[in-house]
């Protein structure tokens, strides 16, 4: 059945880093809960079996998680309170174009942004997202895709694309 064992392994990971255990109880009930997910989502969220299970994919994921989550993330942080601590904000909304062409990619992208601290999509279509951002430093499309959305699509490309 397609899908079932990349949604089953990717379920299985995620019960595991989420509980922090590797017990014999929870690498059970993680494996139990795992294969559930997967019969039950995989046929509708998977798409390609050989593309899903490409291990250079799932190692540019976990490159894009640990880039994310100490360097995007804390960057983002510190620049909000900064500004939150001094005042010096212009928020408002950009239209940012977006260069992924697959469902999943373009989610990544809207989902990574909407995530990291002064910046939420408010609406997307194909070719753009539209972001209210806390502090605009241009109002110019592309320029505000290299600030906004470049890095987050790179890695987008590199895991679904």
């Amino acid at each position: 059945m397609r899908g079932v064992l990349p949604t089953a392994l990717m379920a299985f990971l995620t019960y595991i880093v989420f509980t922090g255990s590797l017990t014999s109880y929870d690498l059970a009930t993680g494996a139990v809960v795992a294969v559930v997910v997967g019969l039950l989502m995989g046929p509708h969220t998977v798409r390609d079996d050989s593309k899903a299970l490409n291990p250079i994919r799932w190692l540019w994921m976990a490159v894009y998680f640990l880039w994310y989550m100490l360097v995007a993330e804390t960057k983002s942080h510190i620049d909000v309170i900064i500004r939150t601590l001094t005042g010096n904000y212009r928020p408002g909304i950009v239209r940012v174009p977006i260069d992924v062409s697959t469902d999943y990619a373009r989610t990544l992208v809207a989902n990574s942004i909407t995530n990291t601290p002064g910046t939420v999509v408010v609406d997307m279509d194909e070719r753009y997202v539209y972001v209210n951002w806390i502090d605009i430093a241009t109002r110019d499309p592309e320029e505000a895709r290299k600030e906004i959305s470049a890095d987050f699509e790179k890695f987008a490309r590199k895991i679904f694309e």
